[in-house]
Order: C-alpha cells, then structure tokens, then sequence
C-alpha cells in the first residue's frame, strides 16, 4: 500500500510539473508579446488555456481593447467565459499575433500540430497572422519531429477519400489510423466535420518535403505540419524557468 501511495504522489508531482511548466510559458509570452489595441489569434489545446487567463488579466489590469480570433468552438468558449472580446476572420483578415500551442516542435520550430483535431484552423489563423508564437512545456522539445510525439501527423481529410488516402499514406511510407471518437464508438469528426487519419512517418528528417507530399493529395484538407511558420518559441522547463527558441536555432533561458 505504501509503496502504491508513493508511486501515485511521484506520477501526481510529475504532472504538476508538467502543468506548470505550459502555465509558465503560456503566461511569459502574453508578457512578452501582448499590446494594447491588437488582434490576437488564440490556438487550441491545453496550453492555452494559461495563455487565455493572462490575456484576461492584463486586459482588466491596464483597461486594454484586445480582440480575440479563435481557432475552435472550444476556444471561443473559453475567451467568453473570461469576458475577452471573441470576433472572426471575416472581421479582422490580418491577425496581429497568434499564439498557439504545439505538439512536438524542432530545432528549426517546424511543427506536427493537431493532436486536438483543430490543425486546419489553427493554420488559417498562424498564416494570416504577422506573427505566429508556439508555447509548450519541456516534453514538446524535440531535435527532430517524431521523436517524441509518437501518434503521428494528423491530416484531416474528406470522407469519401479516406480508403485511397490510407493506401497512400503508406506509400509515403506511413502508418495511417483513423482517429476515433473519444468513446471508440465512430469516427472523430472535427469542428469542419471531416475525418482525421493520424499518420505515424517516424522519424520526420525533412518535414518541408512530407508537408508538401501530403498538401498536395486529393481529399486532403489540411495537415499538422507547420513548416517556416512560427518565429519563437517559449518552453515551461522542468526547474520552472521558460527557455526561448528562435528560428535560427538562438535559444535564451528566462527567470520568471
């Protein structure tokens, strides 16, 4: 029993850490980056949610007019729960910055996006921003993609390709599945009602090559790799510090 109850406090401070660590970075770039009279694009994902509570405070702290374009239903119901200004893109085409979370980034902050299902409108937002940020904690850090996320690149697909869009995927020298609904019982559909097939390329060398191999498909939507997007990138480190990245590689570690 003892030996249980210690595991479970280990696994309980390990992801307190974790928690923290995507609280930390999410906070530091809104202190970074948030400007009065702006257009924000906000991601999805669990890192936001720190990112969209700074955003909320320093908005009542200062009296700022900060708008806010969401990339999902789910985001846009978290901006106006914390009383933040929701609009669209039909309203406001050029976003000031985006921040947005990530599911593995690289050396070159080339990114695999999606693990949430939003990755088409999330890249909508991040291109039509003048700056797109990426916050994430430590685990998200890679060398290369595919070395720490392992389920693969999600690409969202139409549902009439999906049996000639598998085929393919293995081709490419993939490993395609279907994501499923939380409950197992169908198939996940995202917030534009389409498929997503999570595509396992292993190790990911050359992802500008892979993201224009799959954009090109027919019945291929969107995919998760963010390639030449994101500028920097803040990490919530294990010891509660937030490391920066740029994307020639300059890196710079922040007290908090």
């Amino acid at each position: 029993t003892q030996s249980t109850w210690g595991n479970t406090t280990f696994r309980a401070a390990v992801m307190l850490t974790v928690e923290q660590a995507k609280r930390n970075a999410g906070r530091k770039a809104v202190d970074d980056l948030l400007q009065n009279n702006s257009v924000i694009g906000v991601g999805s994902g669990s890192t936001i949610v720190s990112v969209i509570e700074r955003i909320s405070e320093l908005v009542k702290e200062r009296n700022w007019n900060v708008t806010c374009v969401s990339s999902s239903v789910q985001t846009s119901k978290l901006v106006l729960e914390h009383g933040l200004v929701l609009s669209d893109l039909d309203h406001h085409p050029v976003i000031d910055i985006t921040i947005d979370g990530a599911d593995e980034c690289d050396s070159k902050l080339n990114l695999i996006k999606g693990g949430g299902g939003a990755q088409t409108r999330e890249k909508v937002l991040a291109f039509n921003s003048k700056r797109f940020v990426v916050v994430a904690d430590h685990r998200k850090d890679s060398a290369v993609l595919g070395q720490q996320w392992k389920q693969g690149v999600p690409v969202e697909i139409l549902s009439l390709a999906q049996t000639p869009l598998m085929l393919t995927f293995q081709k490419l020298g993939g490993h395609p599945k279907l994501r499923l609904s939380r409950d197992s019982s169908e198939p996940y559909r995202t917030d534009n009602g389409n498929l997503i097939v999570d595509v396992d390329f292993g190790l990911i060398e050359n992802p500008n090559e892979l993201a224009t191999q799959l954009s090109q498909l027919p019945g291929v939507l969107e995919h998760g790799l963010f390639c030449g997007m994101a500028e920097k990138a803040y990490f919530g480190t294990e010891d509660g510090k937030v490391k920066t990245r740029l994307s020639d590689g300059t890196t710079e570690i922040l007290e908090l």
